[in-house]
């Protein structure tokens, strides 16, 4: 494995200009340099690169990082091919650690069995492509239905062989194990010892990860034998989980980011004719239901999915319990109905690209709209059909994350469906609170924690005490969605402060902002850093960031800064030192040759000493910022990654009109009073909402005077605590009468 060496030496060599420059032109425009964004279709260039800073980012469509970031995102690389695709690129030699036993045997197998896999994609091509055999049958089979050699070549289509153990003997005669070879599932072993093909007599359609390595492949007999399986499919392994792979997404995967929007259909050929009439945004879920992973692979991509779907009813009722899984996702679902006797290979056969386009553009109907005409169309004028329907409906709504979008679609079925609003509102009420409540069962209980009466938060944002909330918010048990608009609400009042505290990590995180006290006073005095500054403030009020993102940026400095910082501190203080001897010794003989007498001498040596200690000063400060942000705009989580690009980049800076004549301060002359009102604001803000809480408590507790007289007290004094942030923070204070 790559050794954190040999990344440090990878991120400070790649240039973001050179990198990009790769892929996009660019032209200079004050510091920075413009381009068309590669994410995206645009005619005016938002796409800034900067170089000081050593990362890009579009401001339309918000893409970007540093080098390895936008190599991830541009290529669909995992950080390891992106670190190894700049190495080479800058002829740094990897070097890595040594791995243990268990990972080298791991890592040898996958390796082995995905040479073994490239092996019979060649083999089965080679088969097909010059052989009779494979050209009478195989390659017949491809031209009878429409697919040219263009397509045969990009989706690296071919033949296997009748006879039982065709690729079995070739693939041994090459020397590649026999058990692996099982283990690929490209060979069936049976009981008795016979070995023999999985795909015998079957075209073949390899099934390629998004990296572009092939991980299994699917087969489809041509035979018209009923009791043979249509379709036979590589078995799950090591290196194919089919619940985490898409057919075509590799080849589809530029298109669909440019175009923002993923085309999801149900075969093999429904993909390449697709993609022969250009409409190249198409995937495959070959046969199988939806699953959560491949919807998350289609998220890496867009938020934006059409669903097309044949006129088979049956097919299609089977097909909505994955739309569902699609709405949970948070996508923007829209579904597509061809016309009678069509399925997408038939219809893109039939039309132009255009044609495709136009009727995409004309037909797509969200997927609420459809499904309502879809069951509706069967239920008639059923009373208790309709309201099976209207329930399995609302259900679907209540999958969507965003309450606003769920309103929205509220309205629009109570429109459609010709019922009260509220009637379906309260139903969706139930619904969250339901999914909510089982969200938290299957996760191992509420994500709260009880606390003591008195600190400012919990675990999992700010509950009163003794409480429990669940991922959406809910109380279990709960039949209203009350509790769910409760923990939106919570966490979109904690969402700006924390973004604000994790903008201050990713930007100047290890920064000097105080000194810490000694009792002693002649101990050097110990400088305290924002990220030390930030960890010692939410410990002493056991505070805990509710945003996971956020945590994992927190978390991941806080571990940088103990294991990886100290010993690249010192060795950059070691190389910025011998700069600064160099500097000074250079001065110091043109000083000695230039000055007229001793005070002059004197005089240039001060103000040289004062402008070396600050180039050195100004150096640390560059290296301490550069050393945090590249980290973190490089890092193998996505999440993390984009966030921190997000939060790192600024659209505008001042020019120089505004500082040739003034001194403007920036947010590193202000540092230490941003990160402590940051700090403060977050606290002012978790006061805020345990003040509201404890308020709810009291109105609700009426047959108990002695606990609502507790609770008054209580809330008293998180008043005065309040009052005294806000003196601080300059809000305005209302006291309760």
């Amino acid at each position: 494995m790559i050794d954190r060496e040999t990344v440090q030496r990878i991120l400070d060599a790649a240039d973001i200009v050179e990198v990009v420059s790769d892929f996009v032109t660019l032209k200079k425009r004050g510091a920075n340099y413009m381009g068309l964004c590669p994410f995206h279709n645009e005619r005016t260039p938002s796409f800034s690169v900067s170089k000081a800073k050593n990362y890009c980012k579009c401001f339309s469509c918000g893409k970007g990082g540093s080098p390895v970031g936008f190599i991830m995102e541009h290529e669909q690389m995992s950080y390891g091919e992106a670190l190894r695709y700049l190495a080479k690129k800058y002829h740094i030699e990897i070097k890595e650690r040594e791995m243990t036993d268990t990972e080298r045997e791991e890592a040898s197998e996958r390796e082995s069995m995905l040479a073994i896999n490239d092996f019979a994609m060649k083999y089965y091509q080679d088969f097909m492509a010059n052989t009779d055999e494979g050209r009478d049958v195989g390659l017949a089979y491809f031209r009878q239905r429409g697919i040219n050699d263009l397509m045969i070549e990009k989706f690296r289509l071919g033949f296997s062989p009748e006879k039982s153990d065709a690729f079995y003997q070739a693939a041994v005669a090459k020397g590649y194990n026999p058990d692996l070879l099982v283990k690929t599932g490209l060979v069936i072993r049976t009981d008795e010892g016979r070995v023999y093909d999985r795909f015998r007599a079957r075209v073949i359609y390899p099934c390629f990860s998004v990296s572009g390595r092939v991980v299994a492949f699917g087969g489809r007999t041509l035979r018209t034998d009923k009791k043979m399986a249509k379709y036979v499919n590589s078995p799950e392994s090591s290196i194919y989980r089919k619940s985490y792979e898409l057919y075509g997404l590799y080849q589809a995967k530029s298109a669909i980011a440019k175009r923002d929007k993923c085309i999801l259909v149900e075969g093999y050929m429904d993909v390449i004719s697709m993609h022969q009439v250009g409409v190249e945004n198409v995937v495959a879920s070959s046969g199988t239901s939806l699953t959560e992973g491949q919807i998350r692979l289609i998220h890496r991509f867009t938020n934006n999915v059409t669903v097309i779907y044949d006129s088979d009813a049956a097919g299609i009722k089977a097909s909505l319990r994955g739309i569902d899984l699609l709405l949970a996702e948070g996508l923007d679902i829209k579904v597509l109905l061809l016309p009678d006797g069509d399925d997408p290979d038939s219809f893109a056969q039939a039309h132009s690209a255009t044609e495709v386009e136009e009727y995409l553009k004309a037909n797509e109907v969200d997927f609420i709209t459809f499904k309502t005409r879809i069951l509706l169309k069967d239920a008639g004028a059923d009373p208790l059909a309709r309201s099976k329907v209207i329930t399995d409906i609302v259900r679907s709504i209540a999958m969507i994350p965003n309450p606003v979008t769920r309103a929205i679609y509220v309205r629009e079925c109570s429109r459609m469906l010709d019922i009260d609003e509220k009637t379906l509102a309260l139903q969706l009420d139930r619904d969250v609170a339901q999914l909510a409540e089982k969200r938290v069962t299957q996760q191992g209980g509420a994500y709260g924690s009880q606390g003591t009466q008195g600190s400012l938060t919990q675990n999992g944002g700010p509950v009163a005490q003794g409480s429990k909330t669940g991922p959406e918010g809910s109380t279990p048990g709960s039949q209203s969605a009350q509790g769910s608009l409760v923990l939106d609400a919570t966490q979109q009042k904690l969402r700006r402060p924390e973004m604000v505290l994790a903008k201050y990590i990713v930007k100047y995180g290890f920064m000097p902002v105080a000194e810490e006290l000694d009792e002693n006073p002649e101990a050097k005095p110990k400088m305290v850093t924002v990220i030390d500054y930030i960890d010692q403030e939410l410990a002493n009020d056991e505070i805990e960031l509710t945003h996971p993102v956020v945590k994992r940026i927190f978390d991941d400095a806080r571990q940088l800064y103990a294991q990886d910082w100290p010993a690249a501190q010192a060795q950059e203080a070691q190389r910025i030192e011998e700069r600064r001897q160099e500097a000074l010794q250079k001065g110091h003989q043109e000083i000695a040759l230039r000055a007229k007498d001793l005070a002059d001498i004197q005089a240039r040596e001060q103000v040289l000493n004062e402008q070396v200690e600050a180039q050195a000063q100004r150096e640390m400060t560059d290296f301490t910022m550069k050393y945090l942000e590249d980290f973190f705009l490089s890092s193998p989580d996505d999440q993390v990654r984009i966030l921190s690009t997000a939060l790192a980049t600024e659209r505008y800076s001042l020019s120089k009109v505004h500082t040739k004549y003034q001194h403007v301060d920036t947010e590193l002359d202000r540092l230490q009073e941003l990160v402590v009102r940051a700090v403060m604001e977050l606290k002012f803000t978790i006061l805020d909402l345990q003040i509201a809480e404890m308020q709810e408590e009291i109105r609700t507790n009426s047959i108990d005077p002695a606990k609502t007289q507790e609770l008054m007290s209580q809330l008293f004094n998180l008043y005065q605590i309040k009052s005294q942030f806000a003196k601080f923070l300059g809000e305005r204070i209302v006291n309760p009468k």
